[in-house]
């Protein structure tokens, strides 16, 4: 996915956030729903995609079709999509996959945060996910049972979760959806892409610091407590000993960079000249 489809998918998932904090796995089944009515309709993902139409009209049509079905939030989310601009017509249905998917990943990292670092729901999410993939490409017998166009959805399902016993609630619903819905793609590529996307939300709760010289340990318990105030939630921190930042301090939180370091400063000085 590029250019506008890209931005557009950026943007959604900008405006999921507000939802993520209280999500639950029913709006995820809701999205994942209506993703599967976008895909059994080729009429319905032109209309949703048609640059002719205004945007007011698309998500008209997504009320119309989903309002008292699923929940507000499920409507609301999908309506987002459709007044949206998308340069195919499967962008959309990709961008609510991610936006379900993303959905489920947040209430496995809800889990945990309260009481502890979100990694503990991330990383078990993302094991479970590996643990299904390792299982079906160490067997041709499960590959062709999964591929089988004749076996039943719930077959399907069934045999998915007899390959990781124990498997978290979350897991189960990301692994239902790419067995009986893989959209093209091998089952086990598609639980790949739902596994990055866990892995990214891991790196929200891990703070990669590079400074020039080690850090004592009341630093180290100062820097703590002023990222856990700043984020508003308990990261794990690697520190990184790196000379070549010459002075201060590089922090990496996700997407998002502080960077104090003289080596940015010096050259930021150097484009203000060159400029």
């Amino acid at each position: 996915m590029a250019g506008v489809s890209s931005e557009s998918l950026a943007a959604a998932l900008a405006a999921l956030e507000a939802k993520l904090p209280s999500a639950s796995l029913q709006l995820a089944k809701e999205l994942f729903g209506i993703l599967g009515t976008v895909d059994s309709s080729a009429g319905l993902r032109r209309a949703l995609t048609d640059p002719s139409r205004s945007a007011d009209e698309k998500s008209a049509l997504i009320k119309q079709l989903f309002s008292g079905k699923v929940s507000p939030d499920a409507v609301e989310i999908a309506a987002g999509l459709a007044s949206s601009r998308w340069a195919s017509a499967r962008d959309i249905g990709d961008a609510l996959e991610t936006l379900a998917a993303s959905v489920v990943i947040a209430v496995a990292e809800n889990k945990s945060a309260v009481s502890a670092s979100g990694l503990t729901g991330l990383e078990s999410l993302e094991n479970d996910l590996f643990t299904f993939n390792q299982s079906v490409e160490s067997s041709h017998e499960v590959q062709r049972a999964l591929s089988e166009p004749q076996a039943s959805p719930a077959a399907k399902v069934s045999l998915a979760e007899k390959l990781v016993p124990g498997a978290s609630e979350e897991a189960k619903v990301l692994i239902g959806q790419a067995v009986t819905a893989p959209r093209g793609l091998k089952v086990t590529k598609l639980v790949g892409r739902f596994a990055e996307l866990a892995a990214k939300r891991q790196q929200r709760w891990i703070a990669t610091v590079s400074v020039t010289r080690p850090l004592t340990e009341t630093q180290t318990s100062r820097l703590q407590a002023g990222l856990n105030a700043l984020y508003g939630r308990e990261l794990k921190i690697n520190i990184n000993v790196d000379p070549a930042l010459i002075g201060g301090i590089r922090i990496q939180v996700g997407d998002e960079v502080v960077d104090a370091s003289l080596l940015t400063r010096l050259g930021e000085l150097h484009r203000q000249l060159a400029g």
